[in-house]
Order: structure tokens, then C-alpha cells, then sequence
């Protein structure tokens, strides 16, 4: 499928804001199934420096420095982007999650750093006891690895409500899992949290997810959303991606942006500014396939 991703992000300040640095994390990364045909990102008013590259985790990033005074921040990322479904795998033939140290540690080409990292916890995917026996229940004794991630992918869909309003961006994942409720960013943490106290190699996925709306109705312009969900590993298939918001595997309707270990890993616009006082942010996402391929 080819789509057109358009994602705009316009801040508010209450005062003026003399100078901001931001990072910005809106350019699709090339993976297996995916490809980018084109990318813009606009931004107003136009940063004085600019600067693109690729961080530790191999996602594309853009730093920009604003130094003139501003009280309106608007960037705007277009993209076209095309996707392939991925590869079927039989999900029970990948090697047992309670045999992985052993696959990890006696790796032929010595320990992969890139594999070992998401297996640690940080800051905000840390396992109460309580999480990490829920997700345990997944993983019985000799369970293959990702056959387990596709149990707690499901129960997670099946046992938490999506609730816009039951969370922030600081949301503790030991809230949500007490109260049963967040959105897409809080059930990927979670599911990170318990796989993660099983020691089992996963990492959280940012991106975008084409929405449908209700039969008889039309789709409605920015009413899409980023999106999150995790990938988890064997050595039979690499990374494998779930989404746990949603129920299922990874499909050629997710549109990925980044990995890293968490949401402050790979979070869209961060940065710094001096002066603004409070401020407002509005968010509009719109995802349209298309039928053809667009012009360059």
C-alpha cells in the first residue's frame, strides 16, 4: 500500500519564546516492509540552524534551533510512504523465550549490543511483581518466544479499555495497569514492562496506523493519530512487531517512524526553549492511501 502521511504539530505561547531548540523525530525509517518515497518537513518560523542525521538506534532525526522571538510554533511533516505486508512466520517455531539467554549468550558472532539493550528496563517500562506476573502468564515453561508475545498482545487488547482520557504522557505504567485504561503509547509500556521482566528482547515503535471510520461515515480530516505498539525478538525472525493497542500482528496498514527502548526514546518534537510561559499544543494527523503511486 502507498499512503500519504501528513502530521502537524502547532504550539501556543503564552509569552514569547526568545529561543528553542527541538529534536524531531517525523522521518519514516527505511525497514523491511516499508519504504519512503518522499519527505518534507516545514517548519514556521524558519529555524536559523537545521541539522539532520541518525541516532544510536538508527532512526533519522532533525535538531533545529528557532532564534528569533515566537509565540506560534508550527511544523508540518509530509510524507508518502509505501508497505508491504510483512513475511508470514509461524509464530510457534520461534525458539522457547526461556532458552533466549542461551541463544544470546553463545552467539556465534559474540553478544549483539543491539538485541541486549531492550532487554533492560528503563525508567518508565520498570515491572511492578504484579505486571510482571501478568505477563508471565504467556510465557509458560518452553513457550516459544513469540508465540507468548502474541498471547500478551492479546490479552492486553482484551483485558484494558482505550480511553483517551485516562492519561498523560507521565502516566506511571503501574497506574495503567491498576486502572485498566491508557491508549496506544501506555499498552506498549506495559507490554515492555512485563516482557522485559521476562528478560525477553523487545523495543517500543512509534508510527502511525491508518484508521477507518464507522460504516456510511466519512473519514474525517486530522481525526488520525500517532501510533505506538512494540517489535520483539528471536533468532529465527529478527523483530517482529505486535500491537497491543489493537490485538494483533503488524500489518502493511502500520506506517513505522522509530524504535528505541521507550516513548522519551522516540517521542515526535522535544526540546528546550527560553520564555514561553504556558502553552497550547494542537496535533492534527491525517493517513490517506492511495491508489497509485504519488509523483516525486
Amino acid at each position: 500500500m502507498i499512503f500519504e502521511v501528513s502530521h502537524r504539530t502547532h504550539y501556543r505561547y503564552a509569552t514569547p519564546v526568545a529561543q528553542s531548540q527541538h529534536l524531531v523525530h517525523m522521518t519514516p525509517r527505511t525497514v523491511g516492509h516499508q519504504t519512503t518515497i518522499r519527505h518534507n518537513l516545514m517548519v514556521e518560523p524558519a529555524p536559523a540552524m537545521r541539522h539532520e542525521g541518525v541516532d544510536g538506534f538508527g532512526n533519522p532525526f532533525v535538531v533545529l534551533e528557532v532564534q528569533v522571538p515566537h509565540k506560534e510554533l508550527i511544523l508540518m511533516a509530509r510524507s508518502a510512504i509505501e508497505t508491504r505486508a510483512p513475511q508470514a512466520t509461524d509464530l510457534a517455531a520461534t525458539t522457547p523465550w526461556d532458552r533466549l539467554d542461551d541463544v544470546i549468550t553463545q552467539a556465534p558472532g559474540g553478544l549483539d549490543l543491539d538485541v541486549i539493550q531492550y532487554r533492560c528496563s528503563t525508567r518508565i517500562t520498570g515491572a511492578t511483581l504484579e505486571i510482571a506476573d501478568y505477563a508471565r502468564a504467556s510465557f509458560g515453561q518452553g513457550r516459544p518466544v513469540l508465540d507468548g508475545a502474541m498471547d500478551l498482545t492479546r490479552r492486553i487488547y482484551a483485558d484494558f479499555r482505550f480511553d483517551p482520557g485516562a492519561t498523560d504522557v507521565s502516566t506511571p505504567v503501574e497506574q495503567v495497569f491498576a486502572q485498566r485504561r491508557g491508549v496506544c503509547q501506555d499498552f506498549a509500556h506495559l507490554a515492555l514492562a512485563g516482557l522485559r521482566a521476562l528478560r525477553v528482547p523487545a523495543r517500543y515503535v512509534s508510527g502511525y496506523i491508518l484508521t477507518h471510520p464507522p460504516p456510511g461515515q466519512p473519514k474525517l480530516s486530522g481525526a488520525d493519530a500517532s501510533h505506538a505498539w512494540i517489535s520483539v525478538w528471536s533468532p529465527e525472525t529478527g523483530w517482529r512487531d505486535f500491537d497491543p493497542t489493537n490485538g494483533i500482528e503488524v500489518g502493511e496498514e502500520h506506517i513505522t517512524i522509530a524504535y528505541g527502548r521507550d516513548y522519551n526514546d522516540v517521542s515526535p518534537i522535544s526540546g528546550v526553549l527560553i520564555g514561553g510561559g504556558e502553552h497550547v499544543v494542537t496535533v492534527g494527523v491525517d493517513v490517506v492511501p492511495q491508489a497509485a503511486a504519488p509523483a516525486a
